[in-house]
């Protein structure tokens, strides 16, 4: 007896299962090391008169999501997580 092709609910399972593996490594970029955060970290801050909390906040989202947007400021879409980490208040968390 040959065996039962596998159901589509299973097949999508598999499917959706690898998918969502796909893009948690797209977004955290696969190359981004934690040691990467305070350089980029340092960059992002740079322009900034308020160093020490922007290099404290920017070091803690990087930790979470590995990842800190372009530049010195804006360029945020690049980064999701970075982006849609939110205070209680509903601010930026993320510098």
């Amino acid at each position: 007896m040959a065996p039962s092709p596998p159901s589509i609910s299973t097949s999508f399972f598999f499917i959706l299962f690898f998918l969502t593996i796909s893009l948690h490594f797209a977004e955290a970029g696969s190359d981004f090391r934690p040691s990467d955060c305070r350089p980029r970290c340092n960059y992002r801050c740079s322009a900034t008169s308020h160093r020490k909390p922007c290099m404290f906040f920017c070091q803690k989202c990087c930790a979470k999501c590995l990842c800190v947007p372009p530049g010195t400021y804006g360029n945020k879409q690049v980064c999701p997580c970075y982006n849609n980490w939110k205070t209680q208040q509903g601010g930026p968390k993320c510098p």
